[in-house]
């Protein structure tokens, strides 16, 4: 009995399954992309934010109309009762109620933060080979965009209503530089209570109890001169007066040394503080 066999043509392709120690060495000569480095991955983030807005614009609305709102509300209620008229008030008010929206817009980034836990999105995020603050530093790089445009609205809308800053556009750069150093440095409040609380309702409602104080026992609208001892020793030592001052000065065309470097101290402190709480909740939730 005979066995056939199949000749091979000159022409046919002799093809070999790879060995495991070829493809080992193949992936070992491979060059794999390098890492990104804490920066870009920051913007990486802060770019999502950016996209999120682009998605859904409507999230503009606390950073427009309400800004315009502001203005105009206290302005007008105010300028006659306080100053005489609304020319004299507005330019004690504006760079005061600038930094008070700002820094009432801040609360948002915790909603944002809180409502990614709840769909999952971080257990994605802490899987990635990247810095491990950069998802929350992102947060806070794009809130910086919808700070400025806050401030940009404010200004044009303060200047159509008579404010003239004597410190020109140097001046307003300068203060408006500040107001987001500060607000950046803020934030951070709210991403520990957007990681520690389980709702965005209990996110915002401790957000208010925190801000509406803060803002409105200042010299935001009026000189803490005119208030009782006992609450004028709060108000002139808490960060946000720090910040209306430098802010107002800084426009006006004067260099408050004292008001800027307490407001930097208190950005300090407040990114250490509740930066690293932040992170320490991040990596364990």
């Amino acid at each position: 009995m005979t066995t056939a066999t199949t000749a091979k043509e000159p022409g046919d392709l002799e093809l070999e399954a790879p060995r495991t120690e070829d493809l080992a060495s193949l992936l070992v000569a491979t060059d794999r992309p390098a890492r990104p480095t804490a920066w870009s991955a920051s913007l990486t983030f802060g770019w999502r934010a950016m996209l999120k807005i682009k998605h859904v614009p409507e999230q503009l609305f606390d950073v427009t109309a309400f800004p315009i709102m502001m203005v105009l509300m206290y302005t007008y209620l105010f300028g006659g009762a306080i100053a005489g008229s609304v020319d004299a008030y507005v330019q004690f008010l504006l760079p005061g109620i600038l930094t008070m929206s700002v820094v009432m817009i801040t609360m948002y980034t915790g909603v944002a933060v809180n409502n990614d836990i709840s769909k999952g999105v971080f257990d994605r995020f802490r899987t990635l080979p990247i810095w491990r603050p950069a998802p929350m530093v992102g947060y806070l790089l794009g809130d910086v965009v919808r700070y400025l445009i806050a401030s940009a609205v404010m200004l044009s809308v303060g200047l159509l209503i008579g404010y003239r800053p004597d410190g020109g556009p140097v001046g307003i750069a300068l203060g408006v530089a500040l107001l987001l150093v500060f607000s950046f440095a803020f934030s951070w409040i709210w991403t520990m209570f957007g990681l520690l609380l389980r709702t965005e309702k209990s996110v915002m409602g401790v957000s208010m109890m925190i801000i509406f104080p803060m803002t409105f026992l200042s010299n935001v609208f009026v000189d803490p001169s005119t208030m009782p001892g006992w609450l004028q020793a709060f108000v002139n030592n808490q960060p946000v007066t720090h910040v209306a001052t430098a802010v107002r000065e800084l426009m006006a065309g004067d260099w408050p040394a004292a008001d800027i470097a307490w407001s930097l101290g208190w950005s300090a402190l407040l990114v250490v503080a509740f930066g690293s709480i932040t992170m320490r909740l991040y990596n364990r939730k």
